[in-house]
């Protein structure tokens, strides 16, 4: 079975990089985009991306924004997306899953609850 590749949008390299580390050792192929629209530059080049990691609060477009744009696109709605976010408060992840989010993921991360989203959005 060939590898899943997760493309990561998060405007902090610290997350990309940490993101990067833990996928990649769990044998997941990565690529990453500091912005929702170099994320879909990315998408525009690449057929074979299975899951979206997106960081919610971002600048310019910001996840809400940015998964709003990708459900209303024929190439990019069907890619499933995961909210990651360091906004945990009652309310958020349904703010997320309302907004069009596969799933969610706060920070700092849970490896095994990220591998589990993963798996459950890839199905």
């Amino acid at each position: 079975m060939p590898q899943k590749l997760i493309l990561i949008i998060d405007d902090d390299n610290r997350n990309i990089f940490a993101l990067k580390a833990v996928l990649r050792a769990k044998g997941f192929g990565t690529l990453s985009a500091p912005s929702a629209q170099e994320g879909f530059d990315i998408i525009a080049e690449n057929e074979k991306i299975s899951v979206v990691l997106m960081d919610m609060m971002m600048p310019d477009m910001d996840g809400y924004q940015a998964i709003a744009t990708m459900k209303k696109s024929e190439k990019m709605r069907d890619i499933p997306v995961l909210a990651v976010t360091a906004q945990a408060m009652v309310g958020d992840k349904e703010r997320c899953l309302t907004a069009g989010a596969s799933g969610y993921v706060s920070k700092p991360i849970n490896v095994d609850e990220l591998m589990f989203q993963i798996q459950e959005v890839t199905k």
